[in-house]
């Protein structure tokens, strides 16, 4: 999980809430056939002032992939245009299903995209805006492509469990990490003024990138983590567009494909922009808590990313205690019914919250949740009881218990007495007896009240049941009469 704060700058524009076209770039195996169209940059009127620099005009373009000198060896007013060679080569798309095709161009193009990240990470040379331009243009030939489809997609079989299906590896890795690195490297660096390279990583750009955390590959999906985060720090005109289009991935998860690979990363990324939300906080973000990141408890494959979600939700209710009793009844809203690992999740998440609320809001969902914690108390599944139950070992719990003892021990007495006198579990029973004697240390005379309710409960269901029983017995002799007088 990211422990940076990322820190709210200037009030970003209204207008960057919109959505840029995100078509994926066809690439072919040269780079002279790729078009990348960028929203956010101005139409061919509009004039655009740039630092004065040495004119550098585009190399033509190279058919053949073929090495070229180190910036070292070049003087340092023609490292512009080698740099701009050096990105044609890189547009070069080979083959990685066959690791004998092309071996030497592959080898090329690798030296090439380390030369230019180690160019980059120097800051030994200032790039101009058409080199920007043009390494962007390089970026997208290379990462922007169809992901290839899930082994279910395209087998026509059963989704299995996405925890256990082996992740698809990018055989083109050795190049892709590179670019990435590359990408990430121009970012961060201190020589990248957000004002040009904006219109390079626009809208379109980074709408993209979140398209490819769709990989299966998990080094793929950490280095996408990683840009976008830092993207985000950076370009705080982006910032809008960015929790939207993350809230609009999380709806189409839900609700419609219930399978995304990248769930886990971008809720780490949320994990560090909710920990730099201003306080109070605006209503945007608290309607993103409830329209987005409760209903993620829905999905049978909330395993993957539960420690992430959960972190996330703990820290709205940090933030602001007042959402816990939106919280605490979005979980009881999502809990699971027969899926008990998931149900042991669940419980493990609202000791979280709980120990971040506040009496007042505890008071006001304290029924429906001790109702479900009931429920728990007494399920035949040992880890569902047992984890409620630990729910006792937290102080700040059990002091929310102490004071509103009077609404919470009857709603759980007949669960414990239960536990008691049938739970096949030893460890659920010795527990129980533990949470019974607390109660009754907490308050000797409510205990008493609720074993008499609890007994008189108990002999009126036996009358019931005995009059039930007698009903039926008259019932099977009349019917015995009847036969006698028939055979009769």
């Amino acid at each position: 999980m990211f422990k940076k704060i990322i820190k709210g700058g200037r009030k970003p524009s209204k207008s960057d809430d919109g959505f840029g076209n995100a078509g994926h770039h066809r690439t072919g195996s040269g780079p002279g056939n790729v078009v990348v169209n960028h929203a956010s940059r101005g139409g061919t009127g509009a004039a655009v002032s740039t630092p004065a620099s040495p004119a550098v005009t585009n190399p033509p373009p190279m058919q053949s992939v073929e090495p070229l000198p180190l910036f070292r060896d070049v003087p340092v007013s023609e490292r512009q245009n080698l740099f701009l060679r050096k990105l044609q080569i890189c547009c070069f798309q080979f083959d990685f299903g066959d690791t004998l095709k092309s071996v030497r161009e592959k080898e090329i193009k690798r030296q090439t995209l380390l030369e230019l990240v180690d160019f980059i990470q120097s800051g030994s040379g200032k790039i101009n805006e058409n080199c920007q331009e043009e390494m962007i243009r390089m970026v997208s030939v290379n990462i922007f492509r169809s992901l290839p489809p899930n082994s279910h997609e395209s087998t026509g079989q059963e989704p299995a469990d996405p925890e256990e299906e082996e992740p698809y590896l990018e055989p083109s890795w050795p190049h892709l990490q590179l670019v990435y690195e590359l990408v990430l490297r121009y970012v961060v660096s201190s020589d990248t003024d957000t004002k040009v390279a904006k219109r390079y990583i626009d809208h379109s750009f980074v709408l993209k990138l979140l398209d490819l955390f769709d990989s299966e590959d998990p080094r793929e999906r950490e280095y996408l983590k990683t840009i976008l985060h830092r993207i985000y720090g950076k370009f705080m005109v982006h910032r809008p567009f960015i929790r939207k289009a993350i809230n609009n991935i999380f709806y189409r998860f839900v609700y419609e494909t219930d399978r995304h690979s990248g769930i886990g990363e971008l809720l780490e990324i949320l994990g560090s922009i909710i920990n730099g939300f201003a306080l109070p906080m605006k209503e945007e973000h608290k309607l993103f808590l409830v329209r987005a990141l409760i209903p993620l408890h829905k999905p049978k494959a909330i395993s993957i990313y539960h420690q992430q979600l959960s972190y996330c939700i703990t820290q709205f209710v940090e933030k602001d205690y007042k959402l816990a009793d939106t919280v605490i009844r979005g979980l009881l809203k999502y809990w699971p019914v027969t899926n008990c690992q998931k149900e042991v999740l669940f419980l493990g998440e609202l000791e979280e919250v709980l120990e971040a609320t506040q009496p007042a809001e505890f008071q006001r969902c304290m029924v429906p949740l001790f109702r479900q914690i009931g429920r728990c108390l007494t399920s035949s599944h040992f880890q569902v009881a047992e984890r409620a139950l630990f729910l006792w070992n937290n102080e700040h719990i059990v002091g929310l218990i102490a004071q509103n003892r009077g609404v919470v021990l009857p709603i759980l007495f007949d669960a414990l007495e239960k536990n008691i006198q049938t739970h096949w579990n030893q460890a659920v029973h010795g527990l129980t007896v533990n949470v019974r004697k607390m109660f009754l240390e907490m308050d000797a005379e409510l205990f008493e009240e609720c074993q008499r309710q609890y007994e008189e409960k108990e002999s009126r269901a036996q009358e019931v049941e005995e009059q039930r029983e007698m009903t039926w017995k008259r019932l099977a002799d009349v019917a015995d009469k009847r036969d006698d007088m028939i055979t009769a």
